[in-house]
């Protein structure tokens, strides 16, 4: 499989402790390759943190992609289409230069 394919997986999140399966990665204490989907993994698979069944899994999506219900990305003012490190960008900045915006006003007499 390629990278490009590996980054199209669908990512599967525990429900009971947060995991993450993320394809591109494989589970190396289970000795599951890198490129393994959910999918296709073992019945006899269990979560490495806490042993769940792959049942208590729930489709978080391929990585990169914007959060949130698909049927929503349209609303907003186009925010909902970033991508969690676009928005975490979005946030953080805007607070950076509202914190220097804040700064300068020591400069004025």
């Amino acid at each position: 499989m390629s990278a490009a394919d590996l980054t199209t997986l669908d990512r599967y999140e525990c429900r009971a402790c947060g995991y993450v399966y993320e394809p591109a990665k494989g589970d190396s204490k289970h000795q599951v390759p890198m490129g393994t989907p959910f999918t296709e993994l073992p019945s006899s698979w269990r979560c490495p943190v806490c042993g769940a069944k792959a049942a208590a899994f729930s489709n978080v999506g391929p990585l990169g992609n914007p959060s949130g219900f698909k049927e929503n990305l349209g609303y907003g003012l186009g925010v909902n289409v970033l991508t969690p490190g676009q928005k975490n960008l979005l946030i953080f900045g805007g607070l950076a230069l509202a914190f220097l915006f804040f700064l300068s006003l020591y400069g004025l007499q």
